[in-house]
């Protein structure tokens, strides 16, 4: 019997497993450390090594061999709320940190401490507390810091080595090393603590929770497991306090200190690559960066550079950096995101830098974007010469370090990925083990409308359009910041083809506020998260109505998870006269309920833009409510809590106004389960075929 694609979907986790991954490379370019596990449907991650003078893979680590059972690994709660802030689906090695040349590797199972030793060819489990996470080698490879509990812990690199606590604090608020909430989820630094050049020193952060409010998440299900507490800065509430030290092995200590009433945001950190660490510090309205270099011996701080915006100054990975002695950031100009060295603009008004890779003093790697469907890597010389290196057009990342880059090319409609190490002298690919889907996704792009509109449109795989009949239409919108869905990639379709492939025309589009359209487009939606975008995915519908008119304007679906969610819901509820049933995935129903540095960066602070977040709430639509509307909430969703559901559910219920409700309990704000991801899938569809009056496609 032939498999079905929602089952393969959710065996492969999206097609996830199996795809080499998360790739370093060593100081001097000759290794390539990156994870894969065996096949499409193997959960369990291997660690590997490319020797690029070879050309040889080598399976490094392997967890079937380091436990006893690899699929039941005993996770510390740290190791879980990472897990989820990086929606990390996969199993095994999931993460790992080597010194610069890569000759030793870290990483944990089952809360354990392993260390790879490539010149050795060994790998030991260190005599390291339980419960730990995140371990990372010094420079040296002589020692493996790491967290375990509150505290930070060094064990020297050996299995017979000393392991002793770097910093500890009493109190249920207080951890040193980990990174809190808000730096996880929204500003993408998931680490707590850097060594020093030297070895002989850590830069740690110390978070303390205590102002923070306290919300609970309970599994009802199981009414007699205790109600889970979470510290969660919901917007306009009191941040984690986060402060840093630095920590010599001989035991002293200095407090670094910068204005933190000022800048209560720690942003990055960062030793290497230079002799003092460099910090970034980010006001709470967001309207201001400083970079900010530390003397380790007093950690008394110097500003280095700032950054302003009149809405907000956006974080770029990667940054800031250096290339020799010049400073490397990247700054919204104009109407680009530049890549900016010493203050000189150093790329061209047509691209939009979204991250740096690396830089030495020879050249700088980045990712950007000359058309938003498209991710290229790009490397820039000491003479200022820009060249590309992603050949394909698609989706691109990359990973760098010596003369090598490793060039990653997400599966498009019509190739499969790529993985190429390009080396000075030669190039050589990386293979994958990922399963390849039982569906071709065929999206039609298209620039539509007043505002350019990047748009999507797909029909059903066996549609030849000679029957000319008018289709269904479902919008498949993310349609917020940070995130776009009309990419020139695979993996963004596949389940909107299926879709498709169920009788309907699935249209997506990437309005204002999502990236790679420049400052002004992002900064659009600022102040107003609703109608802007909404009006945008009205925009488009309207005017691809007169290049496909297929499309039933009188049959409008709309689904999306997370902010796609908050947009089905807000289109039922705003315009019913324009969309006649909704699927809302963990959505935000009311963004006082959502977390400080998200949605202050849009809204402004509750207190202080009040109105703001009554124009966003889709609370105070609920009474009007006129069309199906299926809401999905994850109980344990520790980022959209279920309470966003819960509350819109019962102002509905109140105002007398039928809804569906499917709540999953043990769920977070990913659904990576078998059974989870495959029901949702078919359940949705159900749900639409009944909402619009629609019948099963033979």
């Amino acid at each position: 019997m032939t498999e079905s694609f929602p089952r393969q979907h959710a065996r492969t986790r999206g097609f996830t497993l199996g795809a080499p991954r998360s790739f370093t490379v060593s100081d001097d370019g000759r290794r390539v450390a990156f994870l894969r596990s065996m096949a499409g449907d193997d959960p369990v991650n291997r660690l590997w090594l490319l020797d690029t003078s070879a050309g040889e893979e080598v399976v490094v680590a392997d967890p079937v061999e380091l436990l006893a059972d690899p699929g039941e690994e005993n996770l510390p709660p740290a190791e879980r709320a990472r897990r989820e802030r990086a929606r990390e689906s996969g199993g095994g090695i999931v993460a790992y940190a080597g010194d610069p040349g890569l000759t030793r590797i870290a990483f944990t199972l089952d809360g354990r401490v392993f260390l790879a030793d490539m010149a050795e060819g060994t790998v030991e489990s260190l005599p390291a507390a339980s419960g730990a996470f995140d371990p990372r080698p010094s420079p040296d490879g002589q020692r493996v810091a790491y967290v375990s509990g509150s505290g930070l812990r060094v064990v020297d690199a050996s299995a017979d080595g000393l392991d002793r606590p770097a910093i500890d604090e009493p109190g249920d608020t207080v951890s040193w090393g980990s990174a809190e909430f808000i730096a996880a989820e929204e500003m993408g630094r998931s680490r707590g603590f850097w060594w020093s050049p030297d070895s002989q020193r850590l830069l740690v952060a110390r978070v303390d929770t205590a102002g923070v409010p306290v919300w609970h998440i309970a599994s009802p299900a199981d009414p007699a497991a205790a109600p889970v507490p979470m510290a969660y800065p919901a917007a306009g509430t009191v941040n984690a306090d986060v402060s840093l030290a630095i920590l010599g092995l001989d035991g002293r200590r200095v407090e670094v200190g910068w204005e933190q009433d000022a800048f209560e945001y720690l942003a990055r950190a960062a030793w290497a690559p230079r002799s003092n660490p460099v910090i970034t510090v980010q006001s709470r309205d967001q309207r201001t960066v400083v970079f900010l270099e530390v003397d380790p011996d007093t950690g008394a701080t110097t500003e280095v550079a700032r950054q302003t915006d009149k809405h907000w100054v956006e974080l770029v990975p990667g940054t800031p950096t250096w290339t020799g002695e010049r400073l490397v950031t990247v700054e919204d100009r104009e109407s680009a995101r530049c890549l900016v060295i010493d203050s000189n603009t150093a790329t061209p008004d047509a691209l939009q830098v979204r991250s740096v890779v690396s830089a030495d003093e020879h050249r700088v790697v980045f990712t950007a974007s000359d058309d938003p469907t498209e991710v290229h890597v790009w490397h820039l010389d000491g003479d200022g010469n820009l060249d590309r290196l992603s050949d394909w057009a698609g989706v691109h990342s990359a990973a760098a370090g010596g003369g090598t880059v490793v060039v990653v090319r997400a599966a498009g409609t019509d190739r499969e990925a790529a993985v190429e190490v390009v080396t000075p002298t030669e190039r050589m690919s990386i293979g994958s083990e990922a399963a390849t889907p039982s569906l071709s996704p065929s999206p039609q792009f298209s620039v539509i409308g007043r505002r350019d509109l990047r748009t999507a449109v797909l029909y059903p795989s066996d549609d030849d359009g000679a029957d000319g009949d008018s289709l269904p239409v479902l919008l498949d919108p993310y349609g917020g910041p940070h995130a776009q869905r009309v990419l020139k990639a695979r993996s963004p379709f596949l389940v909107s083809q299926w879709f498709a492939d169920q009788g309907f025309a699935v249209v997506i589009t990437d309005g204002r506020g999502t990236p790679a359209r420049g400052p002004a487009w992002e900064r659009a939606v600022a102040g107003d998260l609703a109608h802007p975008v909404l009006e945008d995915q009205i925009d488009a519908l309207d005017a691809l109505a007169g290049q496909h008119p297929r499309l039933d304007l009188g049959r409008v679906a709309v689904r999306g998870w997370s902010f796609g969610g908050y947009l089905a819901a807000l289109a039922v509820l705003a315009r019913p006269d324009r969309f006649h049933a909704a699927i809302a995935g963990a959505p935000v129903t009311d963004w006082r309920l959502y977390d400080t540095h998200y949605t202050e960066r849009y809204l402004g602070h509750p207190d202080q833009n009040p109105e703001a977040y009554t124009r966003t709430s889709l609370l105070e639509l609920a009474s009007g409510l006129s069309r199906p509307l299926l809401l999905i909430c994850g109980l344990a969703d520790d980022n959209v809590f279920a309470a966003h559901t819960l509350q819109l559910s019962q102002t509905l219920f109140e105002a007398g106004r039928p809804h569906q409700v499917l709540p999953l309990p043990g769920v977070t704000h990913m659904t990576p389960q078998e059974q989870v991801a495959e029901n949702l899938l078919l359940l949705q569809r159900t749900f639409l075929f009944d909402s619009l009056d629609i019948g099963p496609q033979e």
